[in-house]
C-alpha cells in the first residue's frame, strides 16, 4: 500500500473525515512509513498506548543529545522565540525537568481542586447558553464552546478579564506549527505571537511577584522567586501552555460533539430524554471525533514493533484517531454510542505526559452539554458547519444553530 496516498492530512477530504482512511492504515500494518512526512504511523490502540508509556521514545531529544548527535538539523535561527516558548513548557520537556515542573503545575488540577471550580463552571455555562437562546441562536463556537473554557483558564491563571481576547489569537497562532503542511508564513506568526505573548506573560508574572494573588501565575512565582526550582522561562513556558491546551482541546470537543449529535439526531434525543447518560456521553463524544488527531515522539532508542525497527533519530506519529477507532478495541468503533462501556480512549494521552488538564476538560464539557440540554431543548443546526483549517487540531471554526 502506498501509505502517503492514504494518509494525506494536506487533503481537504482527509482532514474532513480521516476515520475510512485510518482503517485502510490499520489493516496494512502496526507501523508503517510517510514519506512525505519523513516519519513512521502508528494507527493501533494498543500500539499508540504501550508507546505512549515508552521511554525509548520522548517528546524531546536535547536532554540527552545535541541536534548534532541524533542526526538532525536544528531549527532556523529565525524560528527560536517559538522553540524556547514551547520547547520550555511541561509538554515538552523530559526527565527530571519533567518531573519537577509537572509536580508543581499539578497541584493547581487536583481532583479536589477542580470539583471546587464546577459551581462556577456550571453557572458560567448556563448564563452563555441563556444568551445564546435570548438571541435565538448563533454561533455555537463562538457564544459557548470559545468562551466557556478561555474564561475558565484564564480565571486560573490570573489573566485580567479585559486581556483574555488576546488569548485566542496568540493560541492559534502558535497551534498551527503542529500541523504537518506548515509553511514559513505559519512560522513567521507563530514566532510574532510567540514574542507578544512571552513578553505579555512576563508582565504579568512581575505583576505577581509585586502583588500576588490566589492564582496559578502567583503559585508559580512565588516557587521561582523561594526555591530557585523554576526558571522564569519555564514559568513563561508553562503558563502558555496551560492557556492554550487549558482551551484548545474543550472548544474543540464541544464543537465536534455537537456536531456528531447533530449527525444522530436519536442520540441527541436519547440524551436529552435521559441525564443520567451524560457521564458516558461526554467520553463518547471525545472518542468519536476526536481533538488532537495526532502525538508525535522521538524515537530515543532503538524499537521494533512487528519486526520493522525504528532507529534512534526517527520521529513517530501517535495517531490517536485512528486508535479512538480500533475495533481491537472498541466494538463498532464508528458508531457513536452513548452507552459504551470501558470507553479507554486516548484522547487525553497517556504515560507522563497525560493531559494534567483532562479532569478540567471533562468537566467543561460536561457542563456545557448539560446547559445546552436543559436551556435549549430546541437547539438545531442553522447552516452548514465550518472546520478549522489544519488535521492535529482537529475543530470547528463555525457551527449555526438556531433555538
Amino acid at each position: 500500500m502506498d501509505t502517503d496516498s492514504v494518509f494525506d492530512p494536506w487533503s481537504p477530504g482527509f482532514a474532513a473525515d480521516p476515520y475510512p482512511g485510518y482503517a485502510r492504515l490499520r489493516a496494512a500494518g502496526r507501523v508503517l512509513w510517510s514519506g512525505r512526512l519523513g516519519q513512521w504511523l502508528v494507527p493501533h490502540h494498543a500500539d499508540v498506548r504501550a508507546l505512549l508509556g515508552d521511554r525509548r521514545l520522548g517528546r524531546t531529544y536535547r536532554h540527552r543529545f545535541t541536534h548534532e548527535e541524533f542526526g538532525r538539523t536544528p531549527p532556523p535561527a529565525a524560528h527560536e522565540p517559538f522553540h524556547v516558548l514551547d520547547g520550555n513548557g511541561l509538554l515538552d520537556l523530559e526527565g527530571d525537568d519533567h518531573a519537577r515542573v509537572r509536580r508543581l503545575v499539578a497541584k493547581a488540577f487536583t481532583p479536589r481542586t477542580v470539583a471546587g471550580l464546577a459551581p462556577a463552571v456550571r453557572r458560567l455555562a448556563g448564563e452563555l447558553v441563556d444568551g445564546l437562546v435570548a438571541d435565538g441562536g448563533g454561533d455555537l463556537i463562538e457564544a459557548v464552546a470559545e468562551p466557556l473554557p478561555v474564561a475558565v483558564i484564564a480565571e486560573m491563571l490570573g489573566v485580567p478579564a479585559a486581556d483574555r481576547s488576546l488569548l485566542r489569537p496568540w493560541s492559534a497562532a502558535i497551534c498551527a506549527m503542529y500541523e504537518p503542511d506548515r509553511d514559513e508564513g505559519t512560522a513567521r506568526r507563530a514566532v510574532h505571537a510567540s514574542l507578544e505573548f512571552s513578553a505579555y506573560l512576563r508582565e504579568l508574572i512581575a505583576d505577581r511577584r509585586a502583588r500576588p494573588g490566589d492564582d496559578i501565575v502567583s503559585a508559580l512565582t512565588a516557587v521561582h522567586d523561594g526555591g530557585g526550582r523554576l526558571s522564569e522561562q519555564e514559568t513563561v513556558s508553562t503558563c502558555a501552555l496551560l492557556l492554550n491546551a487549558g482551551h484548545e482541546a474543550s472548544v474543540n470537543a464541544t464543537g465536534n460533539g455537537w456536531l456528531a449529535l447533530f449527525r444522530h439526531p436519536d442520540r441527541l434525543a436519547a440524551l436529552r430524554a435521559d441525564p443520567a447518560l451524560l457521564p458516558g456521553a461526554v467520553e463518547e463524544l471525545l472518542r468519536y471525533d476526536t481533538p488532537l488527531q495526532l502525538f508525535e515522539r522521538w524515537v530515543l532508542d532503538d524499537i521494533e514493533i512487528d519486526g520493522t525497527v525504528l532507529a534512534r533519530g526517527a520521529k513517530v506519529a501517535l495517531l490517536f484517531g485512528s486508535a479512538n477507532h480500533d475495533p481491537a478495541r472498541f466494538p463498532d468503533p464508528g458508531r457513536l454510542d452513548l452507552t459504551r462501556k470501558d470507553n479507554a480512549h486516548l484522547s487525553f494521552g497517556a504515560g507522563i505526559h497525560y493531559c494534567l488538564g483532562a479532569p478540567l476538560a471533562r468537566l467543561e464539557l460536561a457542563a456545557s452539554l448539560q446547559a445546552l440540554l436543559g436551556r435549549a431543548p430546541g437547539l438545531r443546526p442553522a447552516g452548514e458547519p465550518e472546520r478549522k483549517p489544519g488535521y492535529v487540531m482537529r475543530g470547528l471554526r463555525r457551527l449555526p444553530v438556531a433555538c
